[in-house]
């Protein structure tokens, strides 16, 4: 998830380590182990949104389990979480576990405000490799996956069959054209809807760059303007250039309504919009395609939500231990029949809950070949410059070239504030 960067001087003025790295002979940093036992003590979680107002139910099971633990929960709605955390830890004030977007990681790292994952208290090996990494900064983890999202693409069915597109297109080049035989032959105004630049959209395009083998950073400087960004950047002007996407962007609510109307064959989206477009009576009504490639790989974005343990807390052992029962696969199974979040543990889906339902083993499968942005304390600022380059050529008033150039500089200018 992302969010407007606030700027805080108090926050700045604690980041006092270089975001984690690790000692002289490179090797990543790790936590304090964890005593064993049951936990004890209070706890204190804030959580965001929905999470944030059912997080107790899984609380109370925990506390069920450890008799002699407190938890307690915080709802905190998203739009005010990121500048209530920075008041909180430069107040030194935090709560002891807090739900983390997953852009937020790197930025709330290098304040030097969250521990480090214990080793081997959460295993890496059981979450997925792309949710893992959203957590890990300059080679150490500061947080934990909790749930995850990817994007795939939702198509109108009755378009797809008018058109005689019967089988989801593996490449750039089967996907235009499946575009556009869905807007020729299938009678759709527009054969796909593409989010033309505006806040977010990097979400959309960043999986052209992976799927082209591009990338945003190679460990060492910022990449791009490489020929790899350029073309999938002009891969995504031609479906504006050719009339395949509209240039003005739907506001929410729009795109499955539009494609129920059959007016948008196609969008791409995350697993909220199952629910969604069934609760319009779309049931049965549109399909799911995996992401296509470039010249590289089927990668698609990896989004959701992290939990972190403050190093100020007076409680670690037993926070961390809180953090650990919300990863147990069986847990992780009931906080998706809780709130649909999808398991951030590869175990939670072989439960029947998510491996008997077909287009949850799309999303499955897609998130084993996602990816999301390094996680760098500036990211979310660089992002923003990312958004205003792709308006600008979906509105066709920049080439790709020009704006890959642009998002470097700017990239560059702001630097990974490590």
């Amino acid at each position: 998830m992302t969010r407007r960067l606030l700027a805080a001087v108090a926050v700045a003025a604690l980041a006092l380590s270089a975001c984690g790295r690790g000692g002289d002979d490179g090797a990543a940093r790790q936590g304090d182990a964890v005593d064993g036992g049951k936990a004890a003590g209070d706890i204190t979680v804030w959580a965001m949104g929905t999470e944030g107002e059912k997080l107790s139910l899984l609380a109370d099971a925990f506390m069920k389990d450890n008799p002699d633990a407190k938890v307690t929960v915080t709802p905190v709605p998203w739009d005010g979480a990121h500048n209530k955390l920075s008041t909180a830890i430069a107040g030194q004030k935090t709560p002891d576990v807090t739900m983390l977007g997953t852009t937020w990681v790197g930025e709330f790292a290098k304040t030097g405000a969250l521990d480090v994952v214990p080793p081997d208290f959460v295993r890496q090996k059981d979450f997925f490799p792309g949710a893992w990494e959203t957590g890990v900064v300059d080679g150490t983890s500061y947080s934990v996956p909790w749930y995850v999202e990817t994007r795939l693409l939702y198509v109108n069915k009755a378009i797809a069959e008018k058109a005689g597109v019967t089988s989801a297109p593996k490449t750039w080049d089967e996907l235009t054209q499946a575009v556009k035989d869905m807007q020729a032959k299938g009678g759709a105004k527009y054969g796909i809807y593409l989010q033309p630049g505006q806040t977010g959209a990097w979400q959309t395009v960043m999986p052209f760059v992976w799927q082209n083998g591009g990338d945003i950073h190679d460990g060492q400087k910022f990449t791009l303007d490489s020929p790899q960004v350029v073309e999938a950047l002009d891969y995504y002007r031609s479906f504006y250039d050719s009339g395949l996407s509209s240039r003005d962007r739907l506001r929410e609510g729009e795109p499955e309504q539009k494609l129920l109307a059959n007016e948008v064959a196609s969008f791409v989206s995350g697993p909220w919009h199952i629910g969604l477009l069934n609760e319009l009576g779309g049931k049965g009504k549109y399909e799911l395609w995996p992401m296509p490639s470039g010249s590289g790989d089927f990668t698609s974005f990896i989004g959701g939500s992290n939990l972190a343990v403050f190093k100020g807390t007076k409680n670690r052992d037993a926070a961390w231990k809180f953090v650990s029962y919300l990863m147990k696969p069986d847990v992780q199974v009931k906080w998706y029949q809780t709130v649909s979040d999808l398991p951030s543990v590869q175990a939670a889906w072989n439960n029947e809950a998510l491996a008997g339902d077909a287009q949850l083993k799309l999303f499955g499968d897609q998130l084993d070949k996602a990816k999301a942005p390094p996680a760098i304390p500036t990211w979310e600022q660089i992002a923003a410059g990312v958004d205003t380059e792709l308006e600008k050529i979906a509105k066709g008033t920049e080439s790709p070239a020009d704006a890959a150039k642009a998002m470097q500089a700017q990239a560059t200018s702001i630097g990974t504030g490590g």
